[in-house]
This record gives structure tokens, sequence and C-alpha cells, in this order.
């Protein structure tokens, strides 16, 4: 387990934090921690319904996470904290079998996490394609978005323009200032408003009990036997990968937001920590918490681990010390945020008609079928694995058509030279065979691969099916120009793979 960075060295190395010395860095990591703190509360509590557990678990998953995550994750400024996908993959668990194996499970998906984080997980982020970058970003707009619909159905009229006084303050506010966030100028305002004037609507207390009390480091009430592995082990490393799969697409986000890059590796690890950290304490476990991430990054300008260390902590303060005041907030105004949330994540770009008319066809088709999976299963983790098939079926339809094969015959009609081009794989390289002229070409027959490429034993053993038809013709074939990958993977599988 990796030691925790001291202080002095949260950003950068050894480097000097910047909130030390900059008072605006401060104010901004400070403010936009308080911002999430507040957002974080309604959240966690819905996911521990979704969880079956009682509110208070999820809120002590989000202060631990946040807090670990501040001192060992690798994406600076990223919320990490309880999530709808982490609950729902250990819902059925809790379930059926209580909540002590739903902490077992907890803890041993951190460990999982760090194994995986060890093993370099992280760099297959590296075969995320952009369009599945970007329907990740969309479908994630759109679940933000949908997560606020029941708040604004079956409610009493004054929601609707608290609502819309909300988005309002939040378009206009910063045009006077950006000294203070305007999603904490509109949740102060919308719930100094409610409560003076008496205004009857549902509130944070409305979601469950706030803990009044922080939580307490123990062991989870289970049988240590293999029989309780066996039972968590699946549950365990679902979340795992779900956990990872979020939280790395969530840092390459705000890696483009902020044009910054951090380490896939660490916070893989990190996640790892955190979440065995949060198990201890008794809470459900979580990753990286996109909606929050926007409001800390996007929203409120916020870019050290400050403020994710600040959210975590002004959570419980908020939860403990100002618990009355925090039930009294109106969802209409956090609502809100999160409508403009939606609003300033999507990419409003990438479905514009100039967009879509330069745009090749299977980069939207891409882009669209991230978001249709991830729309429909309100899972990230598979909309990103479902995207990133469709984008490399698409990569090699449009690569197989670049290989090509033309032939040349010598003037004396002695030989016939076919150049091969393009890439040979397995979606090329099945064609190949049917590329040659067994029965009327001459008796030397020579195969130039100086402008090809083989990448796999596909494409050896087309080559083999190509010489093995020619030789039963008492023909001789040739192949020249072999680059040096190439030719050594040649070399040792040719002749190794008959009856493939």
């Amino acid at each position: 387990m990796p030691s925790a960075p001291s202080p002095s060295a949260w950003l950068r190395g050894s480097r000097r934090p910047s909130w030390l010395s900059d008072p605006k860095v401060l104010r901004t990591e400070v403010l936009g921690g308080l911002v999430v703190a507040l957002a974080l509360i309604p959240e966690a509590i819905s996911f521990s319904i979704i969880a079956g557990v009682d509110p208070a678990v999820g809120l002590f998953a989000s202060f631990t996470m946040a807090v670990t995550i501040a001192l060992v994750g690798g994406r600076p400024a990223m919320i990490s904290a309880a999530t709808g996908a982490v609950a729902l993959v250990i819902a059925p668990l809790n379930r059926e079998h209580g909540f002590g194996y739903l902490v077992a499970a907890v803890i041993l998906a951190g460990v999982f996490q760090i194994v995986l984080g060890a093993l370099g997980v992280a760099k297959l982020m590296r075969f995320v394609p952009r369009s599945v970058m970007v329907g990740f970003v969309n479908s994630l707009a759109i679940l933000i978005f949908m997560a606020q619909v029941p708040e604004m159905t079956d409610v009493p009229w004054p929601v609707y323009p608290l609502i819309a006084a909300g988005l309002a303050m939040m378009v206009f506010f910063p045009k006077l200032t950006t000294v203070v966030p305007a999603p904490l100028v509109s949740i102060v305002i919308l719930t100094v408003i409610t409560v003076a004037a008496g205004i009857a609507v549902p509130t944070v207390g409305d979601k469950g009990d706030l803990p009044s009390s922080l939580p307490v480091p123990g062991l989870p009430d289970v049988p240590f036997t293999l029989d309780t592995l066996t039972t968590v082990a699946p549950f365990a490393f679902a979340m795992a990968l779900v956990g990872l799969m979020e939280s790395l697409m969530t840092a390459k986000l705000v890696d483009d937001i902020t044009d910054t890059r951090s380490s896939k590796t660490r916070e893989s690890v990190g996640q790892g920590v955190a979440n065995i950290v949060t198990g201890f304490f008794g809470g459900m476990g979580g990753c990286a918490m996109i909606g929050q991430t926007m409001i800390n990054v996007r929203v409120s300008g916020a870019r050290t681990r400050l403020s994710t260390f600040l959210a975590g902590a002004f959570l419980m303060v908020l939860c403990i010390v100002f618990g009355p005041v925090v039930s009294d907030i109106p969802m209409a105004a956090l609502v809100a945020v999160m409508v403009m949330v939606s609003v300033a994540t999507f990419d409003w770009h990438s479905i514009a008609p100039r967009t879509l008319r330069r745009m090749p066809l299977g980069e939207t088709v891409v882009m669209l079928v991230t978001v249709v999976c991830v729309v429909a299963t309100h899972n990230l983790a598979i909309g990103v694995v479902v995207g990133s098939i469709a984008a490399m079926v698409v990569f090699a339809r449009r690569v197989a058509r670049l290989a090509e094969v033309t032939a040349v015959t010598d003037p004396d009609g002695g030989t016939v030279v076919y150049r091969v081009t393009g890439e040979l794989f397995f979606a090329s390289s099945n064609e190949l065979v049917g590329q040659f002229s067994y029965g009327t070409d001459p008796d030397r027959v020579v195969i130039d691969l100086s402008a090809a490429h083989i990448w796999d034993a596909s494409s050896v053993a087309a080559l083999d099916a190509v010489e093995t038809k020619y030789a039963q013709r008492g023909k001789t074939v040739e192949i020249v120009g072999l680059n040096e990958p190439s030719a050594r993977m040649h070399k040792t599988l040719s002749g190794e793979l008959a009856g493939s």
C-alpha cells in the first residue's frame, strides 16, 4: 500500500501547494469543496437507498472516500464518493446476505483495485477512442439530468420557479463576480427564501436522517471463512472493475478540461486504498463521482487536492454540526445546480450539424452506441466497453479495406510479381488467398510485401495457404520485402499453422 504524501507534496512531488501561497487559489478550493459537500449529501443518501443501507452509510462512504483519495489519488481535484454504479453492484449482496458481507466486499474490492492498478490496468485507457469518450461525456450529462427528473415530478408548484430562479442565478451571477461560486450563492439564497417565506417544498432532510457523529473503524461482521470469500469475491471484483472504469474515465475527462496530466496507475491504487479505508469505517464504498467532479472542476474552478479533501471534511461538518440547517436546503436548489452541470458537461459541438456532416459515419455511430448503452443500462462502464468494441469493429473494417493486391507480369512471361499493400491482420488477410490467379500464373511467383505489414498469425496462415496452392500446381513462391517485425513473425510461425 503506497504511503500518503505529506501535505506539502499534495500537488506534485515535493512542490509547495499553490493554495498555501495564493489566497485566490485557497478561496477557490475552499468554496469549491463547500459546494461539492452540499451537493454530495442528497446524492449519497439516494445511493444508500439504492444499496439498501442506512443513509449514514452512504454519507460515511462519501466522507472517507473523498478524504482518502485526496491524499493517495492520482488526479487532483477529482471527487470520489459513494456512487450509484457501485450501489447497483453491491445491492444484491446486501439484500441476500446482509450488511456485513457488503462491507467485506468493499474491502476486498479495494484489494482487487490495488492489484489491478499495480498490474497496469490503467494503461488500457489508451485503447478508449475519442468517439467513445465523447459518448461517455454526453451520456453522463444525460444521466445527470435524468437523475433530477424525479425531483421535478409530482412536487408542489413552487419547486419549478425555484429551479428556474436557481438556473438564472447561476447563469447571470458570474457576470457580476466570480469571487463566490454561483452554485453556492444559488443554494444559500433559495434556502433563505424558502425558510423565511415558509414555502413547503421537498428538502434535503426529506431524503433521510443525517448522521450525528463520526464513523468508527471496525471489522466487518462476517465469518472469516473460505465460504465467505467465495460469496463476496464476485461482487467485489465487479465493484472493482466498475469503480476503476468510472474513475479512470473521469480522470481522463478532468485531464482534458484542465489541460494537465494525471497518474492513472496511482489513481487506480488510490481508489483501492480509499475503498479499503471506507470498508473498515463501515461505508458502502465508491469511486470517482462524475457530477460532483464537474461541479468542482468546471463550475467552481478548483484544481488541487485541497478541494477534494475539504469536500469530504465539510460533508461531515455540515451533517454533524449544521445538520438542522442543511436539512432545510430545498432540493430545488440542488436540482438547479445539477441541471446546470448536465448542460455544461454535454459536448454540444459533437451533435452540431456542421460536425455531423464532417465526422466519419463510423465515429458518429460509435458515439451513439456508447450513449444508448449507458442510458439504457444506467451503467457507464457497460457503455464504455460496448462502445470500445464497436470502435474496434469500425476500425477493423476500415483498415481491412486498405489491403490491396496488384499483379505485374515480367515481359518474358516467366515471373509474376504480386505487390501487397496495407495492413495484414485477421480482417484483411481472410480475403488475401482469393486475390491470386493460381491456375494461369507462370511457374515463378514473387509476393512483394515491402508496402505491407504482418500483424498476426492469421496473415501468416493466409500466406502459407497461398504458397501451398501454388506448390500443388508445381509453382514456386518467393516472399520478399518483409520489414523486420513482419519477417520475424513470418519466420516464427510459417509452416507451424497447418490446418488453421
